[in-house]
This record gives structure tokens, C-alpha cells and sequence, in this order.
């Protein structure tokens, strides 16, 4: 590319961030927010080019599960757009459990964003670890809480099973170039000898590497390392250091009020798709812990309608039932979800197929979503982040600004372009076991 074909550098855009699910989007803009930058996240690549006014820009893919050339052509779109709102660095942002398959898609996108910004052959950090939220990773291994990846759970999970707690390997299998490691000792004694090692690496021909980390210390000694690189790729923990060194270069001043946003007024809804442990866990909290889910009968349970997926496929009008229980229960906030334990889940996949089930359940969900904010519904708590994907694009939403911080990796946020609507976006796996109470608290101006 000659220079007269580069972007254009827009003034206030100074870190370009692609996510591969909108949960994920939103937990890496929570982090950033809290590092003192104005951060907006987009749902999906926006039309125009007209410059935002951000610190920092996200945007929200729903990529994770789908083809690998399909989140390639995706992400190098998003790509191109930041590069055009004059981003300097950009990071490509994934699970801390390192959602994926053998087939990608994680390693390819990485690849192609390195081969996009002209890095031949180019080099990248990978360190999906988040230490706040149980995730470590030490000799290449990565550990959600005291388990490996492989025995916590995620091993069931529906879309993206993780079978295989070596990252080195998990990568190598999806990458074409060489992945390495970057050691905990390395870590340990400062950027500097980080920097030492990425540049051992490059020489013996990596252009990946996983990067250990146990500790938000081992983070910002990571972010510091990487100040040069034209991408990093993580999950959002890593972005803890990525601030400083645009504070260091004179490029980011320190601000107070990143996280405001507005009040928004109207009913609040909670909508879990998710078949997560915690989500799971979540939704029990709800419901009282075994109250029947289609009334309130228990002294601690508030309402909540579940979603049988078989009873949606045999073309029993769901939606509508859900619809109405909403109203009969209003302005009480309600839960309606289709979160299930993993045996329920396998029983619903064997009779409809895994990706149709999913599909099914997102669709179904993002009726009900609309139809909620027809009544007048204008809070919404989302569990789950393919669920998430469906809600927003279900509800029209361009843009939001990112709040304060809920619970680890989830921030309230509000949209910026449409009515104004309160969101709560959390990944499956994320939140305290009365995270539907606490968000709809904040998303009403409770900070409690």
C-alpha cells in the first residue's frame, strides 16, 4: 500500500479492538474503561468512517463459532474500518477459555491480521489469562480456577468443547506458521527480558506465541512488552497494560469519567441462553433455588418463564407465551431463559442437531427480546454471548458506550445511536451467583 493509500489518521483513536462475540466485546471495553479510556463498542463494522469519539473503539463480531473464512473476511473488515478511524495498535480479542475448534478460529483470524497490517512474517502474543476471573495460564496451560481447561467444565461445553489444556498445542493445530511459548520466567523478571525472548522467538521463526501469565502484575508486564506490536491478541485481561504505554507515549491523558452514562428510563427484563456452570448457577438464584419456573410461589423466587427448544420446533407458539407472562408480571422485572444442564442440553442436540438447537434458541430468544421492548421493556440483562449477538442485532442496536463495571468482565452500557437502551452483556461463564439482581440494580442507577 503506497502512503497516499494508508487511512487517514483521525484524531482520539488510539487502540482498534475486534471481538469475537459481543459478550467478549463488552468485557474487554469494561476493562478498558476502567484503565481511564473513553471506549465505544460497535455491533458489527459500522458504514461510515465518520470518526468516534473514543479512546479506544470495540468492535463486536459475532465470529467464534461460524466458518473460519467467513470470521476472516469478518475480522478483516473490522480491521479495515479502525484503520480508517486512525487507530495505532489493534487486538484481537477472545475467550478466556479459549473458545474454539481444531479448525480455528482463533489461530487463522490471528494469522490474517498479521498478514493484513504488512508484518511478514510477522508477531503476536497470545494470552487469553484473566486472572480476576480464575483464568491463569503457566507453561502454556491454561486453568480456570484450580482445574485445567479440560476439567472445568468446558469440556462440555455445546459449540466449542475444550478437550486439550496445552494452548500451544490447541494453537499449532489451527495455525499454519509456528507457535511458541513465552515462559513464566521470562514474565517474572520484567518486560525487558519479555521483550529479550519475543525477540528469540521471531528468530526462530514463531510468529505466535502463548504467553503465560498468573497475575494482573504478569499482565501489565506483558501490555508493557507489547507496546511496539502492531497487534496483540488475548482475552481481555491482557488489555489491563495496554493503556499505560499510551500514557507513557503522551497520547492518552487520565480522565474521571469514562464510565458515565445516562439514566434510561422504562421496564427491565433478564434473557439467559447460556448453559454455562455459572449461568446456570444464576438462574437457580432466581428461581429460588427449585421454585417452579412459571410462578412465584417460593418466598425468595421472582418470575421467570423457561423456553423448551422441542416445544419451539414442534411450532408451539412460545413466544407468545412467554410475551404474555412478561405482561402479566409487569412492572415486576422477569426472567425468561433457556439455560439447561448439560444433559438436558446433549437431549435437545441429539433431537434437533447441535447447530440448529443453538440457532433455535437464539432466534427464539431475539423474538421475545422485541417483543419485550414493544411493551415498553428498555433494561435488558443477557446471559450468554451468542445469545448476546442475537439480542442486539434483534433490538437494532449500532453503538454503545461502556459503564462501570457490574462484576468481572461485565460493564452496564447504554446505546449511543438508537433509543435509548440499558444493557447488561455477560458471557456464560462471568458473573457472581447474583449477578441478574446486581446488574438490574446498576442498570437502575444502584450502584449496591
Amino acid at each position: 500500500m503506497s502512503q497516499s493509500d494508508s487511512p487517514r489518521p483521525l484524531p482520539g483513536s488510539l487502540l482498534g479492538c475486534i471481538a469475537d462475540d459481543f459478550t467478549g466485546a463488552t468485557d474487554l471495553a469494561n476493562m478498558l474503561v476502567k484503565s481511564g479510556m473513553r471506549t465505544v463498542q460497535t455491533i458489527g463494522v459500522p458504514p461510515s468512517a465518520a470518526p468516534l469519539e473514543a479512546d479506544a473503539i470495540v468492535v463486536a463480531l459475532k465470529s467464534r463459532t461460524i466458518a473460519a473464512a467467513d470470521a476472516i473476511a469478518q475480522s478483516l473488515a473490522a480491521l479495515a474500518w479502525l484503520r480508517e478511524q486512525g487507530c495505532r495498535q489493534f487486538f484481537f480479542k477472545y475467550c478466556s477459555t479459549f473458545d474454539s475448534t481444531d479448525a480455528g478460529n482463533i489461530g487463522p483470524v490471528a494469522e490474517a491480521l498479521l498478514d493484513a497490517l504488512g508484518e511478514q512474517p510477522g508477531f503476536s502474543i497470545a494470552c487469553p489469562a484473566f486472572p480476576e476471573n480464575g483464568r491463569t495460564v503457566f507453561r502454556g496451560h491454561l486453568f480456570v480456577g484450580d482445574a485445567l481447561l479440560n476439567e472445568s467444565g468446558m469440556q462440555n461445553h455445546p459449540l466449542t468443547p475444550m478437550r486439550d489444556a496445552n494452548l500451544v498445542r490447541v494453537l499449532q493445530r489451527q495455525t499454519r506458521g509456528k507457535v511458541g511459548l513465552i515462559r513464566y520466567d521470562a514474565i517474572a523478571a520484567g518486560a525487558a527480558a519479555v521483550r529479550e525472548a519475543i525477540g528469540q522467538l521471531r528468530a526462530d521463526g514463531v510468529r505466535l506465541a502463548i504467553a503465560d501469565a498468573l497475575s494482573d502484575r504478569d499482565l501489565h508486564v506483558l501490555g508493557e512488552a507489547c507496546a511496539d506490536l502492531p497487534l496483540v491478541t488475548g482475552g481481555s485481561g491482557i488489555a489491563l497494560g495496554l493503556p499505560a504505554n499510551f500514557r507513557r507515549a503522551g497520547l492518552l491523558v487520565e480522565r474521571t469519567d469514562a464510565a458515565q452514562l445516562p439514566r434510561i428510563e422504562g421496564y427491565a427484563a433478564v434473557l439467559a441462553g447460556s448453559a454455562s456452570q455459572a449461568t446456570n448457577a444464576q438462574v437457580a438464584a432466581w428461581r429460588g433455588h427449585g421454585a417452579n419456573s412459571n410462578t412465584n410461589s417460593a418466598a425468595n423466587a421472582r418470575p421467570s418463564f423457561r423456553i423448551d427448544p422441542l416445544a419451539v420446533a414442534r411450532g408451539e407458539a412460545v413466544v407468545e407465551q412467554a410475551l404474555a407472562f412478561a405482561r402479566s408480571h409487569l412492572p415486576e422485572p422477569v426472567l425468561i431463559y433457556a439455560t439447561a444442564t448439560p444433559d438436558e442440553v446433549r437431549h435437545v442436540q441429539q433431537s434437533l442437531g447441535v447447530t440448529e438447537a443453538g440457532q433455535l434458541v437464539e432466534a427464539t430468544l431475539a423474538a421475545i427480546a422485541r417483543g419485550l421492548r414493544e411493551m415498553g421493556v428498555r433494561k435488558f440483562v443477557v446471559a450468554g454471548g451468542e445469545t448476546s449477538g442475537a439480542v442486539v442485532q434483534a433490538l437494532e442496536v449500532k453503538s454503545l458506550q461502556i459503564g462501570a463495571q457490574i462484576d468481572p468482565g461485565v460493564p452496564a452500557t447504554a446505546t449511543i445511536d438508537t433509543e435509548p437502551l440499558g444493557l447488561a452483556l455477560k458471557s456464560g461463564n462471568f458473573g457472581a451467583v447474583d449477578f441478574f439482581a446486581k446488574a438490574l440494580r446498576q442498570l437502575e442507577g444502584d450502584s449496591r
